[in-house]
């Protein structure tokens, strides 16, 4: 009687146990009950974006409502450009926002694609000055990537790059 006892026990303490890991787990992979507001803009700090323009998005929408009658399949596509915001050739169009900031505008939506950059210059001679360059979707403005460029000590400056885009 008294092993048929422990058995019981021991099954009863392992359901108990498992039942609450499993209860735990779950309790753990619940979504937060506030969920985070996608469409306010952050506080500005040193790694945000500036907001969006009047111009910007007059801009945004000009170049969307003009494409709107091409389909596009996937596509790859670059811009060039200076340190002043002045586009050197590829496609877009460049809005220079502040020091190192830019935004590059394009005639359809870019959200949903990859984006890559690197610090260059417009010429076939030389090589560009050391720094960073980061890349990132335009807050509120789904045809648009936000570009950012910082000297090698990390201090915004106006650098040229280029970017490449991939649309799906």
């Amino acid at each position: 009687m008294s092993t048929s006892f422990r058995r019981k026990v021991a099954a009863v303490t392992f359901a108990v146990l498992g039942l609450s890991l499993a209860g735990g787990g779950i309790a753990i992979a619940q979504p937060s009950a506030k969920a985070p507001q996608e469409t306010v803009q952050p506080a500005r700090g040193t790694n945000s974006q500036p907001p969006v323009s009047a111009e910007s998005a007059r801009i945004a929408k000009a170049a969307l409502k003009a494409s709107a009658a091409t389909p596009l399949v996937a596509t790859n596509v670059f811009t060039v450009v200076n340190s002043n915001g002045t586009k050197a050739r590829g496609t877009g169009t460049v809005v220079k926002l502040g020091v190192g900031e830019y935004e590059v505008i394009f005639g359809y939506t870019v959200s949903a694609g990859a984006f890559l950059a690197t610090l260059s210059l417009s010429g076939s001679c030389c090589i560009p000055p050391g720094g960073e360059v980061s890349v990132a979707p335009r807050l509120l403005t789904p045809n648009a990537v936000f570009v950012q460029t910082r000297n090698s000590a990390g201090t915004p400056a106006n650098l040229g790059f280029t970017l490449l885009t991939h649309t799906p």
